[in-house]
């Protein structure tokens, strides 16, 4: 069964994601392997993956949607990781 906090009369709403969330995680990705090789815990790796999104316009489709065009460039989200990585770096938790 599906999250009961994503259903309403039996209508699950869990499949429906902003389109940036895997873009991110790829991004997060290519930076990482890219010098100086930060490998950040599991705490930053949240940290970054959600200010880079909160940073960024939503994007949010049902599955199955075809996308024509995205208005957000990687290039835009790469921008974005770039910032998180350097804020959480800045600014580690404990």
């Amino acid at each position: 069964m599906a999250n009961e906090k994503y259903l309403l009369n039996d209508v699950d709403f869990l499949e429906i994601r902003n389109r940036n969330e895997t873009r991110v995680i790829k991004i997060m990705k290519q930076v990482m392997e890219t010098p100086p090789y930060y490998k950040p815990s599991e705490k930053d790796l949240f940290d970054i993956y959600a200010l880079s999104l909160n940073s960024l316009p939503a994007r949010y489709a049902q599955q199955g949607t075809i996308v024509l065009r995205d208005p957000v460039r990687d290039k835009e989200i790469e921008d974005s990781v770039r910032k998180a990585f350097a804020i959480v770096v800045e600014n580690p938790k404990q």
